[in-house]
């Protein structure tokens, strides 16, 4: 990539940044949608399930191929080539006629979003090159996020009072051409030094993996856990798993290097990513339903309740990226694992729930979790890395947020369902999300705990080591090293 003036940069960043809006506003507006489209659609909560989980599921399934690929043949035509694709699906799903298309549309959106913020994350990284820029870099988009879910709940709220649910997908459409013109006219290309080859039978395990295993979390409770269906999909998935785990090693270049995981902090980012993202999808998912389903909130009304939660993520995100730049990734994983897990607690043994002051407790408690955990999760996956392989480290950070948010909505879903089934719906929802808070509180103590473990000496020492085996210098230091 050609040396780009400052001014030139930034425009680069905001010109991804509009990618990340998007798919993050497009998840934070469906969420509020939820009850509506399960009203005119006629859908259970499992059809809900999958209205969110087929979007993550096949996103979670392809990141990895997207950034491998746009690494190979160039990250420019790999991101437009997503913008076109997403732009279409969020369309087509505007036109859904039933729960089975709308479910059929939202794979075409995740096909495109798998090449967007992988990619525009590999371009980000190769843009800014100095650790320190590139830790504020990811702070601000870490900071969409923020804004995403801040506007999110309030513009789909205000689309479907004002419309329907089918207006959310519109918003898409004039940022998708936008992005696509000045992608076009301002990102200049870019792909690694030494293209990687593809690798099919890798990439039809992942997909064995997630889907079987998907399926069988969110239809166990209608199925049985012991049902034939069920245990076939288990079944395939820990066979898949141990094809991964047996083949990608003997590969020369694997879908999924297994050695990006000898560094603790990187294995310490893939798994706080999936506890923090399973946490926040199961935390919309609840919520959403408690406000308008129970309280009987309109979707606006529901949108603005969680101000406070998505306010907290915006001014948070962007401080957790300065805080990364200027002294790592310990702090602001420490205090977003207390206060993520203290959010959950507030609301399994508290009932929060049922006090409106608690209620916003517990969302400014989980917001400002949330908006410290992107970043670091972020700079570590592709600190240290050779630039080479930012696209694949990038894609299994972005690969580790989409399973953890769909196995969030798939299990914390599950056991909704399972607490519901044969009660009255409003009388009965407190008592049945007991258990999907708790699993939320484990989710913050799990970032905390694993936070802790894989942010001290010893775990940048194995980081160092890893990034000089990764760049076939082996003793020697990485080019780029995590911000201190």
């Amino acid at each position: 990539m050609p040396e780009l003036s400052h001014r030139r940069r930034l425009l680069v960043l905001a010109i991804c940044c509009m990618s990340l809006l998007i798919v993050s506003l497009d998840n934070t507006a469906l969420n509020v949608a939820l009850p509506s489209m399960r009203e005119e659609l006629g859908a259970t909560v499992a059809g809900m399930q999958w209205a969110v989980d087929a979007y993550t599921l096949v996103l979670a399934s392809l990141l990895m191929l997207a950034g491998s690929t746009a690494d190979r043949i160039g990250r420019r035509k790999v991101f437009q080539v997503g913008l076109v694709l997403f732009t279409l699906g969020s369309l087509l799903c505007s036109l859904a006629p039933n729960l089975g298309a709308l479910v059929a549309f939202r794979t075409v959106q995740a096909v495109g979003g798998s090449m967007l913020n992988p990619v525009a994350m590999s371009i980000i990284t190769n843009t800014f090159t100095e650790p320190r820029a590139r830790a504020r870099a990811i702070g601000v988009w870490g900071g969409v996020v923020g804004i995403s879910m801040a506007a999110g709940p309030l513009i789909g709220g205000l689309l479907v009072d004002a419309v329907s649910w089918r207006a959310i997908f519109w918003v898409n459409l004039p940022v998708g051409v936008a992005a696509l013109l000045l992608t076009a006219r301002y990102v200049p290309e870019s792909r690694a030094p030494r293209p990687r080859r593809p690798d099919p039978v890798g990439q039809l395990l992942v997909v064995a993996l997630l889907g079987p295993l998907t399926y069988a979390i969110i239809e166990a409770p209608v199925e049985g856990w012991t049902s034939p269906v069920i245990l076939l999909c288990a079944g395939t998935a820990v066979a898949a798993l141990a094809g991964l785990l047996v083949y990608e090693p003997r590969r020369a270049d694997p879908l999924i290097d297994l050695r990006f995981f000898h560094s603790a902090p990187f294995s310490g980012a893939t798994v706080i990513a999936v506890c923090a993202f399973a946490a926040l999808g199961g935390f919309l998912f609840v919520n959403t339903l408690y406000l308008q389903d129970v309280r009987g909130f309109s979707a606006l009304h529901a949108g603005l309740y969680m101000l406070p939660m998505a306010g907290l993520t915006l001014v948070c995100a962007p401080l957790s990226g300065r805080l990364v730049g200027s002294r790592g990734p310990r702090l602001p994983l420490l205090v977003a694992g207390v206060t993520m897990a203290a959010s959950g607690v507030l609301f399994a043994a508290f009932e929060a729930e049922t006090s409106t002051p608690l209620l916003f407790t517990g969302y400014v408690l989980f917001g400002i979790g949330f908006g410290l955990v992107n970043a670091p999760i972020t700079n570590t996956a592709v600190s240290g890395m050779p630039r080479a392989q930012a696209g694949v480290a990038a894609a299994v950070a972005s690969t580790s947020r989409q399973v953890g948010q769909t196995l969030g909505v798939a299990v914390i879903g599950a056991v909704l369902a399972a607490g519901l089934h044969g009660r009255a719906y409003e009388d009965a929802f407190v008592a049945a999300s007991g258990p999907a808070w708790w699993i939320i509180a484990g989710c913050g103590l799990c970032v905390l705990l694993v936070g802790a473990l894989t942010s001290g000496p010893w775990a940048l020492r194995t980081a160092c080591r890893t990034a000089a085996r990764l760049d076939g210098s082996p003793g020697g230091r990485p080019a780029a090293r995590a911000a201190p």
